[in-house]
């Protein structure tokens, strides 16, 4: 059971250690394709941090022959049928940040050994929250933040090749770049969250892996912003 508490803002708050999915809709379909099972480390009206741990059970996108998804040459990729399977998180965990209406949320990486790897800013649709997590749905192109502050554009051939395949028209895909030039500012005056220590984090050791609910895909109770 999530523990829950409403606050002034009239959301309903998790609190620390609450147990939620983080989920992604399919491009141009509304069926889920990705859920992971995290752990909420905050919750308040500026920041959501969730923190995916090592090992994780999640469901993530295949073709429908089981090929994964990057084996498949980009230009078939987004047009070959697909179906899901349950996998592990293998390497490191992630902790994952997202400021309520900002359509992208920053993921932080480790090597083994928690020596910070970088930042990634994943381009995205705000996150819309229910009962049981958060939905949202990727946009393809993202940016890789590293410590020293450089970053760099990633997947620019993915946003490409999604849009000549009709996942994105050119009004979505121009108000996805101009997020991610309004994210590149975020990092050139080196704003939140990339200034405030999250690197330096680390978990509770008394925190529970989340667990994969046989219902991941149920169609969310309540949906808000």
């Amino acid at each position: 059971m999530n523990e829950h508490g409403r606050t002034a803002d009239g959301v309903e708050r998790w609190a620390p250690g609450s147990h939620i999915l983080w989920r992604y809709r399919e491009n141009g379909g509304d069926q889920i394709h990705i859920c992971r099972p995290v752990t909420v480390v905050r919750d308040t009206a500026e920041l959501l941090a969730v923190w995916m741990a090592p090992g994780t059970e999640c469901v993530r996108p295949v073709l429908a022959d089981g090929t994964p998804v990057h084996h498949e040459p980009l230009a078939t990729r987004y047009t070959k049928p697909r179906a899901v399977v349950r996998d592990r998180w293998h390497g490191a965990g992630v902790l994952k940040l997202a400021q309520p209406g900002e359509p992208w949320s920053v993921w932080l990486f480790w090597e083994q050994g928690w020596r910070f790897k970088n930042f990634y800013v994943n381009l995205e649709e705000p996150l819309a929250r229910w009962s049981g997590g958060v939905d949202s749905e990727d946009h393809f192109l993202d940016i890789s933040v590293h410590p020293d502050r450089s970053w760099h554009w990633r997947d620019e051939d993915e946003f490409a090749e999604a849009q000549r395949a009709g996942l994105m028209d050119s009004g979505q895909a121009r108000a996805v770049r101009e997020a991610g030039r309004a994210a590149i500012e975020v990092v050139r005056d080196w704003g939140s969250p990339f200034c405030d220590g999250w690197p330096q984090w680390r978990p509770d050791p008394a925190w529970r892996r989340p667990v994969l609910p046989e219902d991941w895909d149920r169609t969310p109770a309540r949906v808000s912003t």
